[in-house]
């Protein structure tokens, strides 16, 4: 499968109408057709066919006990899930180097959305369509990179810190649920080391580009590492460009309540959606189970986290004490609104990015805009 060209990566001054479709992920019919039987034989296998081996009962059957008010509640979250990872985008990728609209900004998100379903590892699909639309709006590759890299960060940044958190107050006993350690500290400690370690990227030098180039000059038996230079300096100056919009909130208040808002969203879905079945789940014990099962979207080579996000949030919720039965009905349901339902609208969304690309091509370039007044600096 061909995902950036070589072509395309050395076109410094943005794209050209000849290059329209290179750096976008495709895939073959085949590949397309073996996607769509294991995501079957995954959902068959965790929503009928292991409830009633366990003696569960039947997930999918129990669809029609769902109280259609609280549905009607978790799709309205859903709404709002996209509403505010969008505005997070917007506030971060865009600004004044590259002013993109509302419209813009929805459309590459839903686009990048529905290319999640092809890839795992948080959705790497969706960074590939996202980079190839940056760069055809004729943002330069560091810049992209750069913003892609703060996008993620901060966008991420809640999860292991909402962990930690709710964590430490079910264990003490500050909110409402389960207290074993399993389930609370070990999670918060393994979501705080990541944090750490994540955040120590910002400590890269500014200068470790020239640094590594230099060395490479020097000693020809490493010279790989002058090609490999702007890796660690993109991925530090990414992490800084993030940390100063938390640093500074009143300058970029859409992006840190759009990182916020989106994973509020989501947990309201999931709430929404225990609700539906009358299950009355504590505040503490629906976050840490959304982001204790959500972990399994990282598993490789599974589409899109289908299944093992399933079975994650299952596994968990069970644990924590929830009756089983209604456990499997009421992420079946989180799973049809938060991850179905949108799939629809984000594959139009790709055909009305590539639309969107060729009038770029013949009306201008979104960095060719008359820029507007800047969230945040990217430079050092």
């Amino acid at each position: 499968m061909a995902l950036i060209t070589e072509e395309q990566e050395n076109t410094a001054a943005g794209p050209r109408e000849e290059d329209e479709g290179d750096g976008l992920p495709v895939i073959s019919t085949r590949a397309a057709v073996q996607t769509v039987l294991i995501i079957a034989v995954l959902i068959v296998g965790i929503y009928f066919l292991l409830p009633k081996l366990v003696g569960f009962g039947d997930a999918i059957g129990m669809l029609k006990e769902a109280n259609t008010v609280w549905v009607a509640v978790a799709i309205g979250f859903c709404f709002l899930s996209f509403i505010t990872y969008i505005a997070l985008f917007r506030a971060v990728v865009g600004g004044e180097a590259f002013p993109i609209s509302w419209p813009e900004a929805y459309e590459i998100n839903m686009a990048g959305f529905a290319a999640t379903l092809l890839f795992s590892a948080g959705g790497a699909g969706g960074v590939v369509l996202t980079y190839w639309a940056l760069r055809q709006g004729g943002m330069e590759r560091r810049d992209v990179g750069t913003r892609m890299v703060a996008f993620i960060v901060l966008h991420y940044l809640f999860y292991p810190l909402a962990i930690v958190i709710c964590g430490i107050l079910l264990r003490t006993g500050v909110l409402n649920g389960s207290t074993e350690v399993s389930l609370t500290i070990v999670p918060a400690a393994i979501a705080g080391l990541v944090m750490i370690v994540g955040l120590t990227i910002a400590l890269v030098p500014g200068d470790i580009e020239r640094r590594i180039r230099n060395l490479s000059a020097s000693r020809p038996s490493i010279k790989f590492l002058a090609r490999l230079a702007t890796v660690p300096a993109t991925l530090a100056e990414g992490v800084r460009v993030a940390l100063r919009l938390v640093a500074h909130p009143t300058r970029a208040g859409l992006a840190i309540v759009g990182a916020i808002g989106f994973w509020a969203a989501n947990v309201g879905i999931l709430w929404a959606s225990f609700k539906a079945f009358g299950i009355a789940v504590p505040f503490g014990v629906v976050v840490m189970g959304f982001f204790i099962g959500m972990a399994a979207n990282l598993i490789p080579f599974v589409p899109a986290g289908v299944g093992a996000v399933d079975a994650g949030m299952i596994g968990t919720f069970v644990l924590f004490g929830l009756p089983e039965s209604e456990v499997f009905a009421a992420i079946l349901i989180y799973r049809l609104v938060a991850f179905w339902l949108p799939i629809p609208p984000g594959v139009i969304a790709f055909f009305q990015l590539r639309k969107r690309v060729s009038k770029w091509k013949s009306e201008g370039l979104p960095v060719d805009r008359k820029p507007k007044p800047m969230l945040i600096k990217t430079g050092t």
